[in-house]
Parts: structure tokens; sequence; C-alpha cells
């Protein structure tokens, strides 16, 4: 127990839990907007332009409705939610946009195809990977999902 009595939290497993969260509406923003790009048969800008602003706004919401539910008035709702995510949903959407982009034809192999889905999946777990100590970082240095972390509980 720490000196206010609580059992402390692993940072690791805090910062595997922020990134599930943050992974959650990123899969959603980048799933839709690949899908919506790739079916409308956009260019790979504009579909991974279209992909990073779903992200944002799903992985977004996704924090801003459970401090919304917390009683916080929703001007201040949002600017918690900006500076919880915005670090960890820009190095997801950075890492998966990007191995997206290098996965040889994924981007232009289409909704049918398993090369689209295999390397969209490739490209979130990679991202995971890679956004976990970015967000054990930010933790550590109560920023990042530790800003909204209370929140969460009410």
């Amino acid at each position: 127990m720490d000196h206010h009595g609580h059992t402390p939290v692993n940072p690791w497993k805090q910062a595997i839990s922020a990134t599930l969260h943050c992974l959650t509406g990123c899969a959603i923003g980048e799933v839709l907007g690949m899908v919506i790009g790739t079916a409308l048969g956009w260019s790979n800008l504009a579909t991974v332009v279209l992909s990073i602003a779903l992200a944002f706004v799903f992985g977004y919401s996704l924090t801003v409705g459970p401090v919304l539910r917390a009683g916080v008035p929703a001007a201040r709702a949002l600017r918690i939610a900006l500076a919880a995510d915005t670090v960890s949903i820009t190095v997801m959407e950075i890492v998966d946009n990007g191995v997206m982009l290098v996965v040889p034809g994924a981007m232009d192999a289409g909704l049918a195809s398993a090369l689209f889905w295999l390397a969209l999946a490739f490209s979130l777990v990679v991202a995971f990977a890679l956004t976990v100590p970015v967000n054990k970082w930010l933790i550590g240095r109560g920023k990042g999902h530790a800003v909204v972390h209370s929140y969460h509980h009410h």
C-alpha cells in the first residue's frame, strides 16, 4: 500500500489498459476510414487522412463519455480527453498507417482481400506494442491517461 492507503497499480498494467482503451477508439476509426476510403476508391492519402480523423474522433469520444458521466462539464471533459489521449492516438496512428503504407499492396488490395485485413490487423498489433511504452512513460509522469484515470471510476 502507498502512503494514501491505496494498493499501487502496476505501471505496465496501467499502460496496457490505457493503450487498449486507445486502441479501441483508434481501431474503430481506422477500420471505418480504411473501409470507406477503399470502398469509394479514394487515393491512399485521402483514405489515410479519413482514417486518422475518425481514429481521433472515436478515441476522444471513448474518453469524453465516462468523464461526462462523472459529472464534468462538456468543455472541461473535452480538454481532459485532449490531454489524456492526444499523444497516444498520435503515436498509434503514425505507426498503424505507416505499417499499412509499407506493406506491399495492402492499401490497394480491396476489402475482399485477405491481404488488406491481415495488414490492417497487423498494423494495429504493431501500433499497440509500440504505444504501450509511450503510455507507461506518460503515466509515470502524471500525463496521458493518468490525467483521466480518476474519472473512469466514478
